[in-house]
């Protein structure tokens, strides 16, 4: 069996196993838990070793307590405390594109969904960091034993990453996108805390891909991510039950998993693919909530999609812009070095 179909069934049964624990258990955002490990499956090389999940996820817990700081900060001095934030984000948008960790993803998500959550309801931002604790935990367990079950057998090639030059000008162009939203969503934390999640996603997505194909990558996964989130809410719809939900995410996950993975040939990137998995769970995860408190589905779903539509059409044009403006400076690199291959 090739290393691709072992990623591809690591990540479908990975999935499927975090959607019937987090579920199942009724722990609290469980959506946001599967999405740390829906980061940690896709993350190239070995996987993350319970006892170092264990240790990484109490120091991401510390870490994360930066955002709860963040909450007076935001409402007594707003100003001087986004300045802050997006300084943060700079330097972990920068660290990621050096690096390749997925974790530090999760620092992005702290200090940009802890304290939008905390100015709406202080208990909600420690419900946000349990559940990304959470996911940081069952994603080591489960990709341990994935692992186990179906290994590589053979070294992971080594990903290749951004010069510091162009590394600083796409952090820098992540940061643009995501401030904006987050801004946003400090106004009305109730209608645009999924959004921040969808910013998160397509800020890192922007990080990989090509001034050129930013629509198609940007707006394009968007709405397949749609697509397969309404067709796994009708598929459940005819039989609501914990079995089904675990069997049309898994199907969801196989099915997005063979192009990820280039098991199935595709004329996207990787990160198309990657970036309509993490929709369809930001999607699916809050209207099994809104069906839970008895709220309307549709109603709900259709206006995240909408916003989410909105940001990718506005991160498209800031992609557009900004690097118009930088192929206009003099002695500006070519915007063909300006991402990852």
């Amino acid at each position: 069996m090739h290393k691709a179909d072992k990623a591809v069934l690591r990540l479908t049964l990975g999935l499927g196993l975090s959607v019937m624990v987090t579920y199942g258990l009724a722990w609290p955002l469980p959506h946001l838990s599967c999405l740390v490990v829906i980061l940690l499956l896709c993350r190239p090389g070995p996987p993350l070793p319970p006892l170092k999940g264990l240790l990484m996820a109490g120091v991401l817990t510390l870490l994360m307590g930066g955002g709860v700081l963040m909450v007076p900060l935001l409402q007594h001095y707003g100003v001087s405390a986004l300045l802050l934030i997006a300084l943060v984000l700079y330097g972990l948008f920068y660290l990621g594109l050096k690096s390749g960790n997925p974790l530090l993803t999760l620092l992005v998500i702290t200090f940009t969904l802890v304290p939008v959550a905390g100015v709406a309801e202080q208990a909600l931002a420690f419900v946000v960091i349990q559940a990304l604790a959470i996911g940081v935990l069952l994603g080591a367990f489960i990709g341990t034993i994935s692992h186990h079950l179906f290994p590589d057998g053979e070294p992971v090639a080594k990903p290749v990453y951004l010069s510091p030059q162009n590394a600083t000008w796409v952090a820098l162009r992540a940061v643009i996108i995501v401030l904006p939203v987050l801004v946003l969503a400090l106004q009305d934390p109730g209608h645009y805390l999924a959004a921040i999640m969808k910013t998160v996603a397509l800020g890192q997505q922007a990080c990989t891909t090509q001034a050129r194909h930013a629509g198609k990558e940007l707006i394009g996964s968007t709405l397949v991510g749609a697509l397969v989130a309404a067709i796994t809410w009708s598929g459940l719809a005819l039989w609501p039950n914990l079995w089904m939900l675990m069997l049309w995410i898994m199907a969801a996950s196989l099915w997005l998993g063979v192009r990820l993975f280039r098991v199935k040939g595709s004329r996207v990137a990787p990160s198309f693919w990657s970036n309509a998995l993490l929709t369809m769970m930001i999607l699916l995860g809050p209207a099994i909530q809104d069906s839970a408190n008895g709220k309307d589905v549709l109603q709900a779903s259709l206006f995240r999609l909408g916003l989410f539509l909105l940001v990718a059409g506005y991160a498209w044009a800031a992609i557009w812009a900004l690097e118009r403006w930088r192929m206009r400076r003099p002695h500006s690199p070519s915007a063909n070095h300006e991402t990852m291959p």
